[in-house]
């Protein structure tokens, strides 16, 4: 049998060192709600609010009036979920009927992420 080597027993940390790491790190702690506090709430772009007149293809879906860029896209996202356009298996796929079809450029389907570029493009 192999005999076990005893390691020398680690030296505890002098009384010193542990009362100057205590002030510090409740320092820490008292100045963290400092820096949340001083955060202030986020503005909205200018550029998203700005209304936007919808092209005749895309005014058969939403309405002729001008709106924002994300009003338009939540104005879609009613009408997909209203006529049940979503794909049932995929669903980030959206199936188009004849109104959607002439906004997505004749294609039959088209990923929910492709949907913000094809709303840009109808929008002035």
């Amino acid at each position: 049998m192999a005999k076990s080597v005893k390691q020398p027993a680690k030296k505890a940390a002098t009384s010193t060192t542990a009362k100057a790491a205590a002030p510090k790190k409740a320092a820490a702690k008292a100045a963290a709600p400092k820096k949340a506090a001083a955060k202030t709430a986020r503005k909205p772009n200018a550029a998203f609010m700005a209304p936007l007149t919808p092209s005749a293809d895309l005014a058969a879906v939403i309405g002729s009036t001008a709106l924002p860029r994300t009003e338009a896209t939540k104005k879609i996202w009613e009408y997909i979920k209203k006529n049940d356009l979503q794909d049932s298996k995929n669903k980030r796929m959206i199936n188009a009927d004849a109104k959607l079809q002439t906004i997505f450029d004749g294609k039959k389907q088209v990923s929910m992420f492709e949907l913000a570029g094809i709303v840009n493009k109808h929008l002035k």
